[in-house]
């Protein structure tokens, strides 16, 4: 049986859909699953045992582009794919498969893609609130029940990979290590703030911690204002944007415990099985939590959250701002056991 993937387009939605990825596996045995996905998902791919061959969806978002993918399309004709699961629920996305000719294309109704989508299942919300629900539902029949609990996403870095991700960047492997992800891309209103970023991190490195800020070049500025708000001299580095997402993925993995914004980062912490502590805001950790035994999401719960917005309406923030360094301290200490006084 070989099979192809039309990935999504966002690193953490990626990872949700591994727990699909494990159980087409168990339900073929010598399965081939491949996988279309955009060239910035690829290095999570590569890392899930799962997957055999990542091909390159040129597309960008909204990019319709039919001739040239009628030309992947041919490509993939001759690599006899027997099905196809097609998990964005765009129209766009279930061309390619189409076009290929795979006989099963297997995915949610969406953009009433009749048709293009051959097997197709109908969303229930209720049934199944959470993103790697969805996802899974696809291994099965449309409308038979989706088998409980979920295998949890998993990536592989090993220590070897580590010690080289850690060699090609200069950084020298500390005793303790935390990290922070302060980015998140859908907006403002799900970054908790740098100052207590700042706070946290002053508080860590008195405690023998040495701090590293990860995340995309989109951070960059985000990380030297949490430096420029630390003391001088402590042992911090600001790696956003400097990093390829392999090498963040093996930095995350080296790492005692990581504190993330509800971000694709936070989700790669989750899969990596680290002690995580996942800061909440405008958003809800209902839908997408992060999916690890080792996690602790952290919110404030209030009235006016979660709304789902990239930025405040109320122009206040307080979900997160009120969010204060000391709650984040606690559950940074409780992960690994390390209640030692300053």
């Amino acid at each position: 049986m070989k099979a192809l993937i039309v990935a999504p387009s966002w690193i953490g939605d990626t990872i949700l859909a591994q727990p699909l990825f494990r159980r087409l596996h168990e339900h073929a045995h010598g399965l081939r699953l491949d996988a279309l996905a955009p060239r910035w998902v690829g290095p999570v791919l590569e890392r899930m045992p799962e997957i055999g061959r990542i091909i390159d969806s040129p597309f960008a978002h909204g990019d319709l582009s039919l001739r040239a993918r009628h030309r992947l399309a041919r490509q993939l004709s001759v690599e006899g794919y027997q099905r196809a699961y097609v998990l964005p629920n765009s129209i766009k996305s279930a061309l390619v498969p189409f076009f290929a000719g795979i006989p099963e294309r297997i995915g949610f109704t969406g953009e009433s893609r009749y048709g293009l989508v051959n097997i197709r299942h109908t969303l229930d919300k209720a049934a199944l609130p959470q993103m790697a629900e969805r996802f899974a539902q696809l291994a099965e029949a449309p409308g038979a029940p989706l088998p409980r609990p979920l295998p949890e996403p998993r990536l592989v870095s090993t220590r070897e990979q580590q010690t080289a991700a850690l060699g090609a960047l200069g950084i020298p492997r500390p005793s303790r290590v935390a990290v922070f992800c302060p980015g998140a891309e859908y907006g403002p209103a799900k970054r908790w703030p740098a100052r207590h970023f700042a706070t946290l991190a002053e508080e860590l490195a008195v405690r023998g911690y040495d701090l590293w800020l990860l995340g995309s070049a989109k951070d960059r500025a985000i990380g030297d204002e949490i430096i420029g708000l630390c003391a001088p001299g402590m042992p911090i580095r600001n790696l956003c944007g400097t990093t390829a997402l392999g090498q963040a993925i093996d930095l995350i993995a080296a790492a005692d415990f990581v504190v993330c914004n509800d971000s694709g980062l936070m989700h790669v912490a989750a899969a990596l099985d680290r002690p995580l502590v996942a800061v909440y805001g405008s958003s809800s950790p209902g839908f997408t939590p992060p999916l690890s035994q080792h996690a602790q999401v952290i919110s404030l719960h209030l009235e006016c959250s979660p709304c789902f917005k990239r930025e405040c309406p109320l122009g206040h923030l307080d979900c997160l701002n009120k969010l204060e360094p000391q709650r984040v301290l606690d559950a940074c200490l409780a992960a690994t056991s390390d209640r030692r006084p300053a």
